[in-house]
């Protein structure tokens, strides 16, 4: 009797069938292609999925953490100051979880507060060359390589590539009932 991992190999994500989608005017090859593409953005999405746990495993930092880190690289990349604040805004949490979240990381030496050079009334955060490097090291080299997949590209390439992406990103916006966020409003009546 076969087990019920061999059974689930046998298994496919996509089906070439939908019942939320007219394909009527696809020939059976290009609803395979179509199918084909959506696995491959399935397979990308869980490899994107393995190289944010890995970098955060590696860091030995959470998501939130790992956000903060990365736009703190960025902000100082680009000589800006960045203050709680702005920490918070960025990552979506509120001012008490971004104190927990900048007391752990300075804790932790990932972090350092700075006397703000125009506010005296807040500091700013940077993060600890260390750090730094250690991002460098992980996350920045694995950047480079998409940026080489990218790169690798002609121009029409990209062109046909960035606007597939960009309509994927506007269909994956929530709708109807994926955009109540809770409150009985959808996310889209907030703005």
């Amino acid at each position: 009797m076969p087990s019920a991992d061999s059974k689930a190999a046998g298994l496919t994500y996509f089906s070439n069938e939908s019942e939320f989608s007219d394909r009527s005017a696809l020939s059976e090859s290009e609803n395979a292609e179509c199918t084909a593409l959506m696995e491959a953005l399935r397979q990308w999405h869980e490899a994107e999925r393995d190289l944010a746990e890995a970098s955060r495993r590696y860091m030995q930092l959470n998501d939130s953490d790992m956000r903060t880190i990365r736009l703190l690289v960025r902000a100082q990349r680009q000589g800006l100051i960045v203050t709680p604040k702005d920490i918070a805004a960025a990552v979506g949490i509120s001012s008490a979880s971004t104190t927990k979240l900048v007391d752990r990381l300075v804790t932790g030496g990932h972090l350092i507060r700075v006397p703000h050079p125009h506010d005296r009334r807040t500091t700013s955060i940077e993060v600890t060359e260390e750090t730094a490097q250690a991002a460098h090291e992980s996350v920045g080299r694995q950047h480079a390589r998409r940026f080489d997949v990218i790169a690798a590209l002609n121009s029409r390439e990209r062109e046909t590539v960035l606007r597939f992406l960009s309509a994927m990103t506007e269909a994956d916006r929530p709708q109807g009932v994926l955009a109540d966020d809770g409150s009985g409003r959808s996310t889209q009546d907030r703005d």
